[in-house]
């Protein structure tokens, strides 16, 4: 009797609860007829679900696992290059789980190839901007911190994501630079090296000028100017004969490539105060316009025109 209970028990169990369970997962929505049929059914989906939850709780371990000994920098650099492989990693898990559950996914992939070349062609650009980031952290060309110029504007980078790259300007303006420009284009990084960067100013003094007295006063106001190295020592260089002036230039070191144009400018009005005192000209541009008339100028007498009396 006992037995034949445990019997009808494990009949109920296997014909009515697990039937019902199996009945509920078999639940699906298909379309496509014979061989291109595609059946979703309830226990897909949920195969589905556990594969991706199952993959985010991997994925976030062997981030952890990867990231522990990193630095900050490096850390936010590796995550977001992670990013982009978490999303192949997913695309991935769906169409092998697909795959298991019996779905042919070469018919997948085929109905979705012409979606896939317009999609490609579409965003070729996020793609490659996309790329230049990940050569951007793999290779440590830029770093947060580094002034930049791009296009003629100077900027110092103060974040690298995994698309674009955010400077923020002299002037206090943030601009974006996506990241394809760092490896197609020229780009010139006052930092890569080190923060010391030479600069320099252009003078022009008027021709007969004592070239040894502008010599010895540029250098006194690049030695007293604050914001200058004095060591690598700042030099003078008599540059060219110009068209209406003597062309020197000013050399000098500094350490924050930011803030050159302060510096610089400070630098011209003590020029032309010292320049004021010592009697040195700056001179503005002239021509001289020289004449040859092989034949004597004719010169004929215009009359004034006749007015007519009504």
């Amino acid at each position: 009797m006992i037995q034949e209970g445990k019997s009808k028990v494990e009949e109920i169990i296997e014909e009515d609860i697990w039937g019902a369970i199996k009945d509920f997962l078999e639940l699906n929505i298909s379309y496509g007829d014979g061989d291109q049929k595609v059946k979703i059914t309830i226990g897909l989906l949920l195969v589905l679900t556990i594969a991706f939850i199952v993959t985010t709780f991997l994925l976030k371990w062997l981030r952890y696992l990867l990231t522990r000994k990193m630095e900050g920098d490096d850390r936010l650099k590796f995550i977001s290059i992670f990013k982009f492989i978490r999303y192949l990693i997913y695309v991935a898990v769906v169409l092998i789980t697909l795959s298991a559950a019996g779905i042919d996914i070469t018919l997948l992939l085929t109905a979705s190839a012409a979606l896939f070349i317009g999609l490609g062609l579409a965003l070729q650009d996020l793609f490659k901007d996309i790329i230049g980031g990940i050569f951007i952290i793999v290779d440590k060309s830029l770093h947060v911190g580094d002034i930049v110029e791009v296009d003629g504007k100077v900027g110092k980078v103060f974040e690298i994501k995994l698309r674009t790259t955010r400077a923020i300007t002299r002037d206090d303006k943030v601009i974006i630079i996506p990241n394809h420009h760092f490896i197609t284009d020229i780009i010139y990084n006052y930092t890569q090296n080190h923060k010391t960067t030479r600069e320099k100013v252009l003078i022009g003094v008027a021709y007969g000028s004592d070239v040894v007295l502008v010599t010895k006063i540029l250098e006194e106001i690049a030695n007293d100017q604050q914001g200058v190295l004095k060591n690598p020592k700042p030099f003078v260089q008599f540059d060219d004969f110009g068209d209406s002036a003597l062309i020197f230039s000013v050399n000098f070191f500094i350490t924050d490539s930011f803030s050159d144009p302060r510096i610089k400018s400070e630098m011209r009005y003590q020029i032309d105060a010292k320049f004021r005192e010592n009697n040195v000209t700056i001179p503005f541009p002239q021509r001289d316009v020289h004449i040859f008339q092989q034949t004597p100028f004719q010169h004929s007498p215009v009359g004034n025109p006749q007015t007519k009396k009504h």
